[in-house]
């Protein structure tokens, strides 16, 4: 029972960890909360979706069918959120803090309808990408995508910390997180650097909600909103900013999660671990990797 839901929280936590990331990207670079991350969440998994449904032919050829299935989530998710940044954030950006926060919420509702709209406002099942094999482990279950999911998870994460700490763009995006005016005075182009955030963190969100269809099977309008109250509690937790932080928080999340819904109540489980979390940030409210900053005026 403790390593069924050991692997559970893992799978969940992968999730909940890559959606976290585009928070704490953006919060770290321009310290707004991007409330409209769960849309493009939800926009990834109907890219997703309409990539397997529109492209028989590619069943064919499962080796090439799910790399490009994510690639179009990633790229699709990237340029909304860049979009998104362009038309809704950028001329905010000189502006109070709730002028954003608000923007953010806007767009947040305005894609939400749009694709409810546009699509459907039933749930849509989610085509199967791959045969799913199940192991046993030490009296576990475990199937081939719950493994896809965390092995697909770590990778990003690694090529995202190799990123952002061994690359110049890596290192300009750390000194434009800095502070904007000096990073432009070392001649960083700022605005292209936040585009580059957004779409990064924007396909990494596109990649968490395939994932999230793959692993429950369905898909719906709305289905952004519960992960991305998770997926940005997960970041503060770990520490809003902090990119480690972002990735540590998902995978406490996911397991407390897990453990909840296999130990206590599963009806239950989001009041119990949001319960655990408020306790964890009564107790270190900067989050688990938080430092104290200086105000950026």
């Amino acid at each position: 029972m403790l390593i069924q839901q050991i692997i559970n929280g893992l799978t969940l936590g992968s999730i909940y960890a890559l959606f976290a990331l585009g928070y704490t990207m953006v919060y770290g670079i321009l310290l707004m909360i991007n409330f409209a991350h769960s849309e493009i969440f939800m926009v990834g998994a109907y890219c997703g979706f309409w990539f397997l449904s529109m492209l028989p032919f590619l069943s064919a050829f499962p080796g090439l069918l799910i790399p490009a299935m994510f690639l179009a989530a990633i790229i699709f998710s990237g340029v909304l959120a860049v979009l998104m940044e362009r038309v809704a954030y950028r001329p905010l950006r000189r502006a109070p803090r709730l002028a954003p926060l608000i923007s953010a919420i806007g767009v947040s509702i305005f894609l939400q309808n749009l694709m409810m709209l546009a699509v459907s406002a039933q749930s849509q099942p989610y085509p199967e990408s791959f045969n799913i094999t199940r192991f046993q482990f030490y009296g576990a279950t475990v199937n081939s995508l719950q493994i896809f999911i965390f092995l697909l998870s770590i990778v990003l994460m690694v090529l995202l910390e190799i990123f952002i700490h061994k690359t110049k763009v890596g290192q300009a995006i750390r000194a434009v997180s800095q502070n904007h005016v000096v990073a432009q005075l070392m001649g960083i182009d700022v605005n292209k650097i936040i585009a580059m955030v957004f779409f990064i963190g924007g396909g990494l969100g596109g990649v968490a909600g395939v994932l999230n269809g793959m692993y429950y099977g369905s898909i719906k309008y709305n289905m952004g909103f519960l992960p991305g109250i998770k997926a940005f509690t997960a970041a503060v937790v770990g520490g809003i900013g902090n990119i480690r932080g972002a990735i540590a928080g998902g995978f406490i999340l996911g397991l407390l999660e897990a453990f909840s819904a296999g130990y206590i109540s599963s009806e239950n489980k989001n009041i119990i671990a949001f319960a655990v979390l408020i306790l964890v940030l009564m107790v270190r409210p900067g989050g688990l990797f938080g430092e104290e900053v200086t105000e950026k005026i």
